[in-house]
């Protein structure tokens, strides 16, 4: 009964701190101690107060097994936190109630968190464990994205992220900024582990696979550097553009570097708008194949991520979930109107949260693209908490069984917007029966409902593909990856008219 559990070892490696759930309960998730080699029924409950059955509880531990951090994430905009001393059994609220987002890490006898309480663009704060809800600032809000921090030596390791690209940054405990590591250019760090005064840290980008780094005194490539002559050269911009109300949003753009790109070139744009995750420069085998075939390659950084931080997630969840779509909108139009691409060589694809924004692009803007990939999606709004874990997602999005959300829900749920004899772009929707996360349902229905109700399905055929032993994405075998890749890219190109220039090349 464990998933996606955090583990806290004792430092003697006798037993450790894990995350269980009730028989047949996809909510209420506890924390429970197992001694190794001891029957699992008999492990201690060691915290189970849970603000609400889908609070998600994560474990922590002190390097010496003195304290544990249990913090609890309470929706996607709260993290309540409380810690034990191990030896004396005590507990101590460090944080309840707030609505603020925080991560935490244990550092020279103290609890440290990057946190967005009273600093939406976050900061780094530290407290003792005698009196851990007694915080202080170690390094200030500014007007970068504070997006994680651990011990480094005596030091701290501080990622700072401006408009979804990160660098590296060395504090000393009392405030100072010591260093900044070498420029790894458009990248986000994908990971980040300490031991004493070193630390690994992977670089990730999209135009070369990630790359692993040691820090210590100096920074060292640590893994191979990629086989270049396996990839064409590429380009990649970031450049920004209004929505309707204003707003910039940023974009990321990718292309070979011998393409121009113009309204013939294919072009795919993606994003994902949700949850305070920033879309972030990242090695993508299907944007890569894409771009080496000769098409181009957009993400765009909409509201609802983390971005710009916390206020730039609140701007698009809840009640302000149009802003989202919006954002995307605008970004196909502005590539249009930049010469970039054309209606009829746009592609757009999105996933999970994101395949919400392909539903939202399909039933309010059907003239947006030629062609869409949707994956993984939530489309119906109005039951979508009533299957597998969804509930976890009204913090998100609105609960359907309050009226003022219903009203939010119902006026943007895709499968409610379609319309009965309209053109629509054509559309491949991909699930999986096995998905334990958004239920395969909503691609099943939406697609069953566009195809007894859209016109110009001889052209633009709106198709559905089901896979079996697979679930949300997580996990996925590489062989399933690349005929997923060839399944999209192939559909892409076919419906782009594209066969010659990129479907001989992917």
């Amino acid at each position: 009964n464990t998933r996606a559990s955090s583990i806290a070892w004792l430092p003697d490696n006798s037993g450790f701190w894990y995350l269980r759930y009730p028989p047949d309960d996809a909510y209420n998730r506890h924390v429970y101690f197992h001694h190794l080699g001891a029957d699992p029924a008999s492990d201690e409950l060691v915290f189970d107060a849970l603000p609400t059955p889908e609070s998600w509880p994560d474990v922590l531990a002190s390097d010496d097994g003195r304290h544990l951090l249990v913090s609890v994430s309470v929706g996607w905009s709260r993290t309540d936190a409380h810690l034990l001393d191990t030896a004396t059994g005590e507990w101590r609220e460090v944080v309840s109630g707030v609505d603020a987002s925080s991560s935490f890490f244990f550092h020279a006898g103290e609890l440290y968190a990057v946190t967005s309480r009273d600093a939406v663009n976050g900061r780094v704060v530290a407290a003792p464990f005698d009196a851990p809800h007694q915080w202080r600032t170690v390094v200030p809000e500014r007007d970068v994205v504070l997006a994680r921090g651990a011990s480094f030596g005596d030091a701290l390791l501080v990622v700072a992220s401006a408009s979804a690209v990160d660098r590296v940054e060395v504090w000393s405990t009392d405030g100072a900024l010591q260093r900044t590591l070498d420029d790894f250019g458009l990248v986000s760090i994908e990971s980040l582990d300490t031991e004493g005064a070193s630390a690994f840290l992977v670089a990730n980008s999209f135009d070369s696979p990630p790359s692993m780094y040691r820090v210590d005194e100096v920074v060292r490539r640590w893994s191979a550097a990629a086989d270049r002559s396996l990839l064409p050269s590429m380009t990649v911009s970031h450049v920004s553009y209004p929505s309707p109300d204003g707003t910039e949003i940023g974009l990321f753009v990718m292309h070979r570097e011998d393409v121009q790109p113009s309204a013939q070139t294919p072009l795919l744009l993606t994003g994902y708008g949700g949850f305070a995750i920033a879309e972030k420069p990242a090695w993508l085998v299907r944007a890569a194949t894409w771009c080496a075939a000769g098409g181009v390659f957009a993400v765009a950084g909409l509201r609802g991520g983390y971005e710009h931080g916390e206020a730039w997630h609140q701007a698009g969840r809840r009640a302000n979930k149009q802003n989202v779509f919006d954002d995307f909108h605008a970004a196909a139009d502005w590539l249009v109107a930049q010469g970039m691409a054309s209606r009829d060589m746009l592609a757009i694809e999105g996933g999970s949260n994101g395949g919400l924004l392909m539903g939202a692009a399909i039933t309010q803007r059907p003239d947006l693209a030629r062609v869409v990939h949707c994956a993984v999606p939530l489309l119906d709004m109005i039951r979508f908490p009533k299957f597998l874990i969804a509930r976890l997602w009204t913090d998100e999005y609105g609960d359907p069984d309050v009226a003022e959300e219903f009203a939010w829900l119902h006026g943007y749920s895709p499968y409610h917007h379609v319309r009965a004899g309209a053109e629509y772009p054509s559309v491949l929707f991909t699930t999986a029966e096995g998905d334990s996360r958004v239920d395969p349902l909503h691609a099943r229905k939406m697609a069953a409902l566009m195809i007894d109700e859209a016109a110009g399905q001889a052209e633009r055929p709106i198709l559905l593909r089901q896979s079996g032993r697979a679930g949300h994405g997580q996990g996925k075998p590489a062989t399933m990856r690349v005929r997923d890749d060839a399944d999209v890219l192939t559909f892409f190109a076919w419906q782009l008219g594209a066969e010659t220039s990129l479907g001989q090349r992917l």
